[in-house]
Order: C-alpha cells, then structure tokens, then sequence
C-alpha cells in the first residue's frame, strides 16, 4: 500500500511540475501528519494532499479528506511554515490531487484550493 502510495505522489509531483510548480519538500512528516508535497506556485506555497482510490464503492478519492484530515494537514502546513520563516509571510492554498482508478489507468484530479485553513 505504501509502495502504491509513494508511486502516485512521484506522479502527481511530475504532473504538477508540468503545470509549473516547483516542490520544496515531499513527504514533511511531524507528530501530528503528513504533507505529501510541498511546492511553490509563484509566489504561493501549495500544501498538496494526494489519494488513490481503486475502486469508486466508498466514493471518490478527494471525497475521502475528512474534517479532522484536514486539521492535521492545516496543523502540519503550520508547522512547515514555522520551520521555514523564508515562506511564512507567503500566500498558502491547500490542493488535493486525486487518482480514481487503478495503475496507470487511474484518473487525475487537480483540485486547487481544495479546503481553507479555517
């Protein structure tokens, strides 16, 4: 599953340095979560969630970001930025990458300003 995990992160990061966002960090792990990838959009720090979902019988990957997912990516995001006052006073916008389906055949889904860090 991690192996899984780890082969959609590679992908979403190439889709999205595509798209013209540089990665300034993958995988920041605190005691309170994980952030997938960190990356720069302009001068915007993109938060970036990513999912895979196999099969749609517990609905769509994005749909499975809960309330309290949510709290510990904003947690987290906090930390990384307090970690890295060279960004702290930059614009943040919380992303969600989702895959649907299996392998290569799987489905991208960009959604940019997925949730607000209430």
């Amino acid at each position: 599953m991690r192996e899984a995990g780890a082969a959609f992160e590679a992908r979403a990061q190439r889709d999205l340095e595509r798209a013209g966002l540089v990665l300034l960090a993958r995988n920041y792990t605190t005691r309170h979560g994980e952030l997938d990838l960190v990356m720069r959009d302009g001068d915007r720090i993109v938060f970036i969630e990513v999912r895979q979902r196999g099969r749609a019988g517990h609905g769509s990957a994005a749909a499975s970001i809960t309330a309290s997912k949510r709290e510990r990516l904003v947690r987290t995001a906090s930390l990384w930025l307090a970690a890295h006052p060279q960004h702290a006073r930059r614009a943040c916008r919380f992303d969600v990458v989702s895959y649907d389906g299996a392998g290569a055949g799987a489905q991208m889904r960009w959604l940019r300003g997925a949730f607000d860090a209430d």
